[in-house]
């Protein structure tokens, strides 16, 4: 398929309170340009409605962020779902914090390997997003080397998010060329220093190398690239308005 720019919605979590907070915010998103979202940080909705507002506003619901325990204990229930918002990507945004030792990294490939095979079942394809505390070494390997190298690549995908590769040490483009095939969504966002602190950022206003990650994606498949500031030093809107801009001037559309 063609590769689509998308908003991760955890970026305006804000405003995604109520139903009614949800609509005027999908509203905005379609109005700034972008044709899908993520699903994240959104308070209590239906899927049913939550599915029809995005159609209404010409948006398709390309992930979610879920949490990782719903997927373990009641795939169906996931699956049945992601059918409703016409969505084939559950992802979770991070690991469970009683897998962060060495051992723990293992056991969870493996795990987690067994439940994205399940869900794998109903047509829906897992994703892993990382942060930085993953690039952690314990002996020779990082803690992310060992999630992508001992689990199952039929069933455990990636996520990668760029500025928290850049953040751990790593390099998003050499990260991105390690999964290719295997990373089916990406979040962008950029990285710019200031006060010595590394900041979050629009993208292209920070330092990531963005024509070599752009490259290295499209050389990798990816489908979906998601923009997602976790913290906006201006209206989160304006914020993702920017990201696009900046994206569709470096030729992604």
């Amino acid at each position: 398929m063609a590769s689509v720019i998308a908003a991760q919605l955890y970026t305006i979590r804000d405003f995604l309170k109520t139903p009614r907070d949800i609509a005027e915010s999908l509203k905005k998103v379609a109005a700034i340009g972008y044709e899908a979202v993520q699903l994240s940080g959104l308070g209590p909705i239906e899927p049913r409605q939550l599915r029809s507002i995005c159609d209404g506003e010409g948006l398709t619901i390309c992930a979610t962020h879920i949490a990782y325990e719903q997927m373990r204990d009641d795939p169906q229930a996931v699956i049945e779902e992601h059918n409703i918002l016409g969505c084939n990507y559950p992802a979770i945004g991070g690991l469970p914090g009683e897998y962060r030792t060495a051992e723990g990294y293992a056991r969870f490939a493996r795990e987690a390997s067994e439940v994205a095979a399940r869900l794998a079942e109903g047509g829906m394809t897992f994703a892993y997003h990382n942060h930085s505390f993953e690039l952690e070494k314990f002996g020779d390997r990082t803690g992310l080397q060992i999630l992508y190298e001992d689990s199952d690549p039929r069933y455990f995908k990636a996520e990668i998010d760029t500025y928290w590769i850049q953040h751990g040490g790593g390099s998003p483009v050499a990260w991105i060329n390690k999964l290719s095939g295997r990373l089916p969504l990406l979040h962008l966002k950029d990285m710019t220093i200031r006060d010595g602190k590394q900041i979050m950022a629009e993208v292209g206003e920070g330092n990531l190398d963005w024509p070599g990650i752009l490259a290295a994606a499209r050389q990798a498949g990816v489908e979906w690239y998601i923009v997602e500031q976790d913290t906006c030093e201006r209206d989160p809107f304006e914020s993702l308005k920017i990201s696009l801009e900046n994206l569709r001037a470096m030729g992604l559309q």
